[in-house]
């Protein structure tokens, strides 16, 4: 009975390891928002900051995402307005610049429990960072953005590319995920809706 029970250790040790790289392997995958193929439903915001000529006044409440239509866009859900979010924003500025004939567009939605506090942070960002062509809004469920879309709280940053209001690229990233490499990578995913 003894070597019964001590042959099952070593047969358990081996499950639970192999439990254990299942788990954190699903755990790296962090998931927020509409994924891949998914539609982007209507959310009500207010505009805080940035794209002067989208035709969208400062303090305006609209869903965003409807008056940008079928666009090719970056939507983006952040946590944070941090020197990584300013390297991303500059970056999709020129990009937005650079493909106006296209009418490509840019938006980031400032997270947090205070609307005005965060009006003030969008303010300061786009005059700081020389935004021009990324409009900043506050959603009005501001606290964990809107129900439908799902935001993993464990998301410092989701970042959503899509065209005809389907998520062609969908980055959701923790707190550091914002990385040069990550920016890079996300600037590129632009060409996918661009074509």
């Amino acid at each position: 009975m003894r070597l019964n029970h001590l042959a099952f250790v070593p047969m358990l040790a081996g499950l639970l390891a192999v439990g254990l790289l299942a788990g954190n392997g699903h755990a790296a995958e962090l998931q927020s928002g509409p994924q891949p193929g998914e539609s982007l439903g209507a959310f009500t915001v207010t505009k805080a900051a940035g794209a002067p000529n989208d035709g969208v006044a400062v303090g305006q409440k609209l869903c965003y995402r409807c008056r940008m239509g079928n666009r090719p866009m970056v939507m983006i859900f952040a946590h944070q307005a941090d020197a990584a979010l300013a390297a991303l924003v500059r970056q999709l500025d020129d990009v937005v610049a650079k493909n106006e004939a296209k009418k490509m567009g840019s938006f980031v939605s400032l997270l947090g429990q205070e609307p005005k506090e965060l009006a003030g942070t969008a303010e300061k960002f786009v005059e700081s960072n020389k935004v021009e062509h990324v409009a900043f809004v506050v959603p009005a469920e501001h606290a964990a953005g809107p129900k439908s879309y799902k935001l993993n709280p464990e998301a410092d940053v989701t970042v959503l590319i899509y065209r005809q209001g389907k998520v062609v690229v969908n980055y959701a990233l923790p707190a550091g995920g914002l990385t040069d490499e990550t920016i890079q990578k996300i600037v590129a995913d632009t060409s996918k809706i661009l074509d």
